[in-house]
């Protein structure tokens, strides 16, 4: 079983045949990482973290999970740049450790990518229940709760999946310009936001700044803290990994990639620290425990038609959110497939559209079985565990190949070398630290099911296994002994 070490070092010019469409610039990839980044974290998490973990220290929370993504990013940036195929940590573990961690990094990513998507449905079916209810379209418990909250399914969840389903399925330009659009929407709601509440900000607020310390336990064991709280927002930063999937659909991924990598991560990190610094001088952290805190916040200090605003803006930034996450699981398993890791039924290419529609399809299909019957509750701290694991190992990757493959071309390079990647290293693994033992638990048991398929069928039919196999019997042929 030597191929599981074997590792797969590829140039973008590997791929320049894959059949997927290179039609995105950097601009495209730049808005993709916001759409995936602005969403979640900026219009639930803010207020869930500083309420129950933070205070108005949540600031610091996004700050050093920002820290901690800015390293991780810069190391994709190099890895983006330099190694070919699929983005993503999947292709550079595989590159940099070799095809059993590649298999765990994407069977993580699977898990990371899928949860979230069927998470924030549900997240979206509630703000859009509540659009329909304000113009007297509401729908009836029944369909807008799952089986065990006593409905029957969660349509809109369900129904906004298969949407985007169609949407992916008609090619990656036109699902890149809806995204666009939609971040146009929640960057001017953003905008009219911070516009009333820098008038609005009673410093008194902020006091006590950091109630909870900086880690600390809190009531049933819970951690809390500017750490506990930085563990939790750390999901609003997942987006700037599926930015990295898109390396065979960006016009020149040397250049582009990085680009959208660092671009996307740093422009949101300005807006969530501007954002929560605005939410929590408005009104006190113990108001946000809700849904909606910014649509909340200005509710409260008589904004109403802000606050519906705000609610359209929520819509608007969930659906890009649920997109490119959604586009970055297909890239994956499309990825995967075609090393021979998952059936090579999943890399087929529709020549029309140029896209894995199967995937896409299958994809659909059962994140809409997930967000309409299954009521998913907080999941985010089990996607970030996923998250942080992958970004140590895009970290270390960074030092591997450095060290194994010096004379690699290197567009873009992680400045500071070995120094940030082993400081992203650090910071995520810290962050990990943070987050709840049944979290750690549940991320081992998907492992090991994880390793039973890979024993059970991934290692035998990968395409370094393959490669093994024919150079083998191509030895026996030529030494003249029957196989």
């Amino acid at each position: 079983m030597r191929q599981i070490f074997r590792k797969k070092v590829t140039t973008h010019e590997d791929f320049a045949a894959s059949g997927l469409k290179r039609c995105l610039s950097a601009v495209d990839l730049t808005l993709l990482g916001i759409g995936a980044i602005i969403g979640t974290g900026i219009f639930v998490l803010t207020g869930i973290a500083a309420a129950t973990q933070s205070g108005p220290a949540v600031v610091l929370s996004f700050i050093v999970a920002g820290t901690a993504c800015a390293f991780a990013a810069l190391s994709y940036a190099e890895l983006a740049a330099s190694v070919g195929g699929c983005g993503s940590a999947y292709g550079y573990s595989y590159a940099a450790f070799g095809e059993l961690f590649a298999w765990a990094i994407g069977w993580t990513l699977l898990l990371e990518y899928g949860v979230a998507v069927a998470a924030v449905a549900n997240g979206w079916s509630g703000y859009f229940h509540d659009a329909l209810k304000a113009i007297g379209l509401g729908l009836p418990p029944l369909l807008t709760h799952a089986p065990s909250q006593g409905g029957i399914i969660n349509l809109p969840a369900a129904g906004v999946v298969l949407v985007l389903m169609i949407l992916l399925a008609t090619g990656v330009k036109e699902s890149a310009r809806f995204n666009a659009a939609m971040v146009l929407v929640k960057l001017l709601t953003i905008a009219v936001f911070t516009a009333i509440a820098v008038f609005n900000v009673d410093p008194a607020n902020w006091s006590p700044f950091i109630p909870y310390g900086w880690f600390g336990e809190g009531p049933q064991g819970k951690p809390v803290g500017v750490l506990a709280g930085a563990a939790l927002v750390f999901f609003a930063y997942i987006g700037f990994d599926a930015v990295s999937t898109a390396a065979e659909e960006a016009r020149d991924p040397r250049r582009d990639l990085p680009v959208g990598i660092i671009a996307s991560l740093a422009i949101c990190t300005v807006i969530y620290v501007m954002v929560s610094g605005l939410l929590t001088g408005i009104v006190s952290y113990h108001e946000l425990n809700v849904p909606s805190p910014v649509a909340h916040a200005l509710h409260l200090i008589g904004f109403n038609w802000a606050s519906g605003l705000v609610a359209g803006g929520v819509i608007a930034g969930l659906t890009t959110v649920m997109l490119v996450l959604y586009y970055g699981l297909t890239r994956i398993i499309f990825a995967m497939s075609r090393d021979g890791l998952l059936p090579p039924f999943f890399a087929a290419i529709n020549p029309r559209t140029q896209t894995p529609v199967r995937v896409i399809v299958l994809c659909g299909v059962l994140m809409t079985v997930i967000a309409g019957f299954i009521p998913l509750g907080d999941l985010a701290e089990l996607v970030n565990i996923g998250t942080l694991a992958a970004f140590v190992m895009v970290c270390l990757g960074v030092v591997v190949l450095r060290v194994f493959h010096p004379d690699m071309q290197r567009p873009f390079r992680t400045p500071f070398s070995p120094l940030f990647p082993i400081l992203g290293v650090i910071s995520c693994s810290l962050l990990m630290a943070a987050l709840p033992m049944i979290t750690w638990l549940r991320f081992v048991i998907w492992l090991a099911i994880g390793a039973a398929i890979y024993f059970g069928y991934s290692h035998r039919h990968s395409r370094l296994a393959m490669e093994e196999q024919e150079s083998r019997n191509s030895s026996i042929e030529s030494s003249g002994i029957a196989p």
